[in-house]
């Protein structure tokens, strides 16, 4: 298999730090691997100001591919990253091979992340903040990771930027291309869902594969999913 460049996009309350297990396995197999923090997350969490949105970090993620030379990039991202994914490719097609959306949110322009949640009564309303950041939620699925990695998971959390999650999508055109995309859907977490994912993947015509497992495969099944990855 020839060597691949890997830009790698995390979600909400994340860093770059939560691709780490598939970032080694894919090095190790020889391939090149970015997996940023965005602005204002993880260890940019000091940074968190006004004005950060989907379409800022999403500059910001254009800026790597050019500042670093980056071609034939494999652009992987979970969560509320695929709507970053989405916007940073439109803003730099020609540096892109392939886009895999991981248990992600994919917005139409106009939405609003809580349209993806099938299990939140109150999609009007906006997640809990400061008017800079939103307050980290406590969730109770099973994500199928010990304790003790949840644990280490939860220690790193950091606040969100409140724009990038109560935010409305721009219309970047993304959905105006046709893109090689393949959509993996993880079976046991309930959102964003597999009807959520099966409509970015039907309007795509994506490759469509599974995980058994929840919300943080990069962490419960490193080495299945970054074989699909690879594959």
């Amino acid at each position: 298999m020839s060597k691949r460049t890997y830009v790698l996009i995390h979600g909400c309350y994340k860093g770059g730090w939560i691709w780490k297990p598939v970032a080694e396995r894919l090095q190790a197999a020889g391939h090149t691997v970015y997996h940023p923090s965005l602005d204002g997350c993880g260890e940019r969490n000091h940074a968190l100001r006004k004005g950060i949105t989907i379409a800022s970090q999403a500059r910001e993620i254009a800026q790597l591919m050019f500042m670093e030379d980056l071609h034939n990039v494999h652009l992987v991202a979970t969560s509320n990253g695929g709507n970053v994914a989405m916007t940073a490719a439109s803003l730099t097609r020609e540096h892109i091979a392939h886009i895999t959306f991981v248990d992600a949110v994919v917005l139409f322009p106009g939405e609003k992340l809580k349209y993806a949640w099938p299990d939140d009564p109150d999609k009007d309303i906006p997640y809990e903040n400061d008017g800079i950041s939103t307050t980290i939620k406590s969730q109770d699925f099973d994500f199928g990771v010990p304790p003790e990695v949840q644990a280490w998971e939860k220690a790193r959390a950091t606040r969100q930027p409140e724009q990038t999650m109560n935010g409305v999508i721009e219309d970047c055109g993304f959905w105006e291309h046709q893109w090689s995309a393949t959509t993996i859907c993880c079976t046991k977490s309930p959102n964003p869902g597999e009807s959520h994912q099966r409509r970015a993947h039907e309007r795509l015509g994506s490759e469509w594969r599974e995980l058994d497992t929840g919300h943080l495969p990069f962490l419960s099944m490193p080495d299945e999913l970054a074989a699909m990855l690879m594959d």
